[in-house]
């Protein structure tokens, strides 16, 4: 029975040293220089106006020029936007060049990765190379020439790389090319995380689940598989059958309705936890239905995860 007392003990002085470990924050970050990508809207655009008024010099880059206006519009002037496609290899040098000349010496403390697209989810056999690249250009290649071209201001800062991935990053619910870039995310963090310990930077990956924003609604993106599915030949829409799309279509939406986290704060407080705290953690696991069911999946036998997961989809005509 003592042992079982001690034990109980040993276990909740570890989970109250944790806590206090877990709420500790570094002192004086006001006026600290901070780079964030893909504020038009959603995550980023939240992370820019809270980051803002709590003292920080924000960059905050957007893609389009209506999104910084409003940006601009509704922020201090101390926040600066600045237009940017992660695509777009010139771009990004430009713009590491201007936030070097802004920061000088002091450096940057904090780079947050959000730009990111969605790209068409479809089954593999429905999608050509273009439909995998733009997502992977977008999501992993242009997260990590950003952050090649940030990396020297981070060093100088002994800063903070905050990556935002997903829970799409440990386990692929469907095809296209939005998960393997957020795996490939997960594995750039983890290598950029081991190699930039040396030098004081701490890199961290947000792994959100499914959030309402632009780039999950859920609309847009049954519009974009009809497309495809209009476009298939004959003999693949003959192999899954002439309902199979409208049939698929309401299981998603009904998923979606169970799944979808409508606060997106949850994952700016994640992002500003990485930022400020003393002993900022590896991964950041985010909404409910990320903590309750695809986090814990992932951990589980594929056969278990492919059970679950194939019970979500449509059994396809030539199944029978």
């Amino acid at each position: 029975m003592l042992f079982y007392v001690l034990l109980f003990l040993g276990i909740v002085s570890l989970w109250w040293h944790w806590r206090a470990r877990d709420r500790m924050k570094v002192e004086n970050l006001t006026g600290k220089y901070i780079f964030i990508t893909g504020c038009d809207t959603g995550f980023g655009n939240m992370a820019a106006k809270i980051f803002d008024k709590k003292g920080f010099r924000v960059f905050a880059s957007c893609l389009t020029e209506t999104g910084a206006k409003e940006l601009k519009a509704v922020t201090s002037k101390q926040l600066q936007t600045v237009l940017l496609d992660v695509r777009d290899a010139d771009s990004i040098k430009k713009v590491a060049t201007w936030v070097k000349a802004e920061v000088q010496s002091e450096g940057l403390w904090g780079l947050v990765n959000n730009a990111g697209i969605m790209g068409p989810s479809a089954p593999t056999d429905w999608l050509d190379i273009e439909d995998f690249r733009e997502p992977i250009e977008v999501n992993l290649i242009g997260l990590i020439n950003v952050t090649i071209n940030m990396l020297p201001l981070i060093k100088k800062a002994k800063g903070r790389i905050v990556n935002v991935s997903s829970v799409g990053g440990r386990l692929a619910f469907c095809g296209g090319g939005y998960f393997p870039s957020k795996f490939g995310v997960e594995g750039f963090n983890d290598s950029l995380r081991r190699d930039m310990k040396a030098f004081g930077v701490k890199v961290c990956s947000i792994q959100p689940g499914l959030f309402k924003t632009a780039l999950t609604d859920p609309a847009k993106i049954m519009k974009e598989k009809e497309v495809i599915w209009n476009k298939l030949p004959p003999a693949i829409k003959k192999q899954y059958g002439e309902e199979y799309f409208q049939k698929d279509a309401a299981k998603k939406q009904k998923l979606s309705k169970i799944c979808l986290n409508k606060d997106i704060s949850p994952v700016v407080q994640c992002m500003e936890h990485a930022l400020t705290s003393l002993h900022p953690r590896a991964h950041y696991v985010v909404g409910q239905d990320a903590k309750l069911f695809w986090n814990p999946l992932s951990r589980m036998p594929t056969f278990i995860q492919d059970f679950l997961l194939l019970r979500n989809r449509v059994e396809t005509a030539v199944s029978h």
